[in-house]
């Protein structure tokens, strides 16, 4: 297995860095009425162990009902590929909230989180600051609302992370998530309270 040089590592941070903090889609939700405003959590958890991220959405006004709970694993696979792997958690309204204080997931051990096989994100580094990436095709399985499977698009810069979450039944057909494009999440606070 080849080391990875200090720059890789260098922008392996960066896109942590990039992705972390509190973002919403307040100013898109007050635009178009189509989209709602969405709070998204994303903060640095168990720093010695690997670059894991804990991830928590919810319609803006109701915080403590979060719909998403993950934790993102990032990987570097080459100078300018990366990948976001996603697990999901156990017992995750343990968790609502704990953004706050990322040391409590100490408790939580790798063990215990479920991989969600097929559904990681391949990001590619486009710019200093601007990493593209989405799921491949149709290999994350889901079921939410009698969909088959789900894809994702994600565009992430300074200060604003762009997400687009859709689920499509066995024939291709858009069952959930926006119609025209991404939600634009865009950075309130860098660091938690």
């Amino acid at each position: 297995i080849k080391q990875p040089t200090d720059l890789e590592n260098k922008e392996l941070q960066r896109l942590q860095v990039l992705m972390q903090g509190s973002f919403n889609s307040e100013k898109q939700a007050q635009t178009d009425s189509s989209y709602f405003n969405i709070s998204l959590h994303m903060y640095p958890i168990w720093e010695d162990r690997g670059n894991y991220l804990y991830v928590e959405q919810a319609l803006n006004n109701r915080q403590n009902k979060p719909y998403r709970q993950r934790i993102y694993r990032l990987e570097q696979v080459d100078a300018l590929t990366f990948k976001s792997h996603i697990y999901k958690i156990p017992s995750d309204s343990l968790w609502i909230g704990k953004w706050k204080t990322p040391e409590a997931f100490d408790m939580l051990k790798k063990e215990d989180l479920t991989h969600l096989d097929g559904c990681e994100v391949v990001l590619k580094k486009l710019e200093k600051d601007y990493f593209k990436g989405a799921t491949r095709d149709s290999s994350c399985k889901s079921t939410l609302y009698g969909a088959s499977y789900a894809q994702s698009e994600v565009d992430i810069t300074l200060g604003q992370v762009i997400s687009w979450d859709r689920g499509f039944d066995v024939n291709g057909n858009h069952i959930w998530g926006a119609e025209k494009g991404g939600y634009i999440f865009q950075k309130i606070e860098s660091s938690p309270l």
